[in-house]
């Protein structure tokens, strides 16, 4: 396997620009529309369903629920910007302007997927901001947090470029989100603890990596965690190498882009 090549740094931060620019633009719909919906989340499990007085491993379920609730909103929208950017390129016929400049596929894949860390962090920023005025969020780990919504944002981002590079319409690429992206994040944790689970269910939940990305970010923030969070992070490091080495493949031999 050859070795990660960086040589065009104008050409890769022109790239990375072209990305953000592109979600900034429409800011009501990438940004806002985020919180919002979060938001929404919250009000419906903590006031519509009355839990906001419940206790989960000896946290309050308000704030045991916010980091799951910001992490949900930093995956959907790091994957919604890379694939969304691969799939309109490759339909609009223009994704010849993406790789004709002298790029390597390394220097491709980390334009693209960095701007989806960015559009994913953004929003999970302003979105715990928004929510820290309805929902106390503590402070127990800095790190973690840091660790994890970078590291989310990326595992979702390469996972949003290879479906990308897959997907030949838009249907495909929502059949990812439908079928691979919203089960795993629904059933990861986020709105529960997998200790109430048993049996397979619970086995299950372990072999989940989004359960670690929403285990070790709520960790940061309380310092409970259902899994040691020290495995949590050895789960992503492996998880986000193995999509970088995918998505640099793809761009290598030209999986389904140069057709």
């Amino acid at each position: 396997m050859n070795n990660i090549c960086f040589s065009n740094w104008i050409g890769l931060w022109t790239l990375y620009l072209r990305e953000v620019r592109r979600f900034v633009k429409v800011h009501t719909q990438t940004i806002l529309a985020p919180i919002v919906i979060t938001l929404l989340f919250l009000a419906i499990f903590t006031l519509a369903l009355g839990r906001a007085d419940q206790m989960v491993g000896g946290v309050p379920f308000v704030e045991f629920l916010a980091p799951g609730l910001i992490m949900m909103a930093i995956i959907q929208n790091s994957f919604a910007n890379t694939s969304s950017s691969i799939v309109i390129s490759k339909v609009q016929g223009n994704i010849v302007d993406t790789l004709m400049p002298p790029l390597t596929a390394d220097e491709l894949t980390l334009a693209l997927s960095f701007g989806g860390v960015t559009r994913g962090v953004t929003v999970g920023v302003f979105t715990g901001a928004a929510m820290s005025l309805f929902a106390p969020l503590g402070l127990h780990n800095l790190g973690f947090i840091v660790f994890h919504a970078f590291a989310a944002s990326l595992m979702l981002s390469l996972l949003g470029l290879a479906g990308g590079i897959w997907a030949e319409k838009f249907d495909h690429i929502a059949a990812i989100t439908n079928f691979v992206v919203m089960p795993l994040s629904f059933l990861s944790g986020t709105f529960y603890s997998v200790q109430s689970l048993s049996g397979v269910f619970y086995a299950a939940a372990f072999f989940n990596p989004f359960f670690y990305m929403i285990d070790g970010f709520r960790y940061g923030f309380t310092g409970h965690a259902d899994a040691p969070p020290l495995v949590g992070i050895a789960v992503m490091i492996v998880v986000n190498l193995g999509l970088w080495m995918l998505c640099r493949w793809m761009f290598a031999t030209g999986y389904k882009l140069k057709d």
